[in-house]
């Protein structure tokens, strides 16, 4: 008999504690995505929660829904809406146990919901910025401190500015925009070691995202010369990848990525991980050799065609792992 279950949060039956920890992790994810999450209405789709013990029951929920190897390569690009609400310490531990291809494959189909809604919610964010350039608002408008809300969050303007220049608001536009999927997938992989790396059990840490705050997770060594610093943890994987989109919009070591990737688009393109990860030799010390890896995990699993994912629109389904 299988040890999955499938819990609905508005179930008589299930305990209070199993809804307590239902209502906050949907309230945690809520949270990740903001205001948006109403505004395309996946509040509104059906939530459930599928508790799992191994990756046995998360591949028997993928065969569930139809989400295979087999209607991959027969052309399925609809994912479901999957969110694994964190990365289990028994992760590391399984992922030993069971063949690299399979390990892979959990990895990817994992987290790639995550990053598709992480991209949905930006895509939202651009509709906005376009929308609201086209009215031409003026100072101390509702529309114009809506742009200067969503310029502080891609640090292009500061709080004292009561309007965009036209040069802010053109970096703005460079600013908003997805990340493929291929290329997040190949950095998760990368940096976290399939999940599997410290970082990633203790703080759904997949990026490698540094943190100067002392709230970060301290590495086992710590680098005196670079102060005190850890990894940034997150309460979910959401959370993680829309932490690593911010970073990659934001920071001026990527300037030369979303460059490119405007120059891609006005083109009448549509950028590709792999084309972007030749820009990111800044992302490690490894420069040159960070980007020939990333190229080689992306051409390995034949990540390309996830650039044409997409989400499906009938069901939200958290995943909590039990230990």
């Amino acid at each position: 008999m299988s040890r999955m279950k499938s819990i609905s949060r508005c179930s008589v039956r299930t305990s209070w504690v199993s809804w307590l920890t239902t209502a906050v992790l949907s309230l945690t994810l809520l949270t990740a995505g903001g205001c948006a999450e109403e505004k395309n209405g996946e509040s509104k789709l059906p939530h459930r929660t599928v508790v799992t013990r191994s990756t046995e029951d998360v591949f028997e929920l993928f065969d569930s829904l139809g989400y295979t190897a087999g209607s991959w390569a027969k052309g399925m690009r609809e994912i479901p809406r999957i969110y694994m609400t964190r990365i289990p310490e028994r992760w590391k531990t399984e992922s030993d146990k069971i063949p690299v291809p399979r390990k892979k494959q959990i990895f990817f189909r994992l987290l790639a919901p995550v990053i598709l809604r992480a991209n949905e919610l930006i895509m939202m964010e651009r509709e906005d910025l376009d929308n609201l350039t086209a009215m031409n608002p003026g100072p101390g408008s509702k529309e114009m401190k809506v742009l200067l809300e969503l310029g502080r969050k891609y640090k292009v303007t500061g709080e004292d500015d009561e309007s965009l220049t036209a040069e802010q608001l053109a970096e703005l536009k460079t600013r908003v925009d997805i990340i493929p999927p291929s290329l997040a997938l190949a950095q998760g992989a990368e940096e976290s070691g399939w999940g599997t790396s410290r970082f990633a059990l203790l703080g759904n840490s997949l990026f490698g995202q540094w943190d100067f705050s002392g709230k970060g997770i301290k590495p086992e060594q710590q680098r005196s010369e670079l102060g005190d610093y850890g990894l940034a943890a997150f309460d979910t994987p959401l959370a993680a990848v829309i932490a690593y989109t911010r970073n990659l919009n934001t920071h001026r070591a990527y300037a030369r990525m979303r460059q490119l990737r405007a120059e891609i688009r006005q083109k009448g393109n549509e950028p590709t991980g792999f084309e972007l990860a030749d820009t990111l030799d800044k992302y490690s010390e490894r420069g040159q050799a960070y980007v020939d890896g990333l190229h080689a995990i992306m051409r390995v699993n034949k990540l390309a065609a996830v650039d044409l994912a997409r989400l499906a629109d009938d069901e939200v389904i958290l995943i909590e792992p039990a230990e």
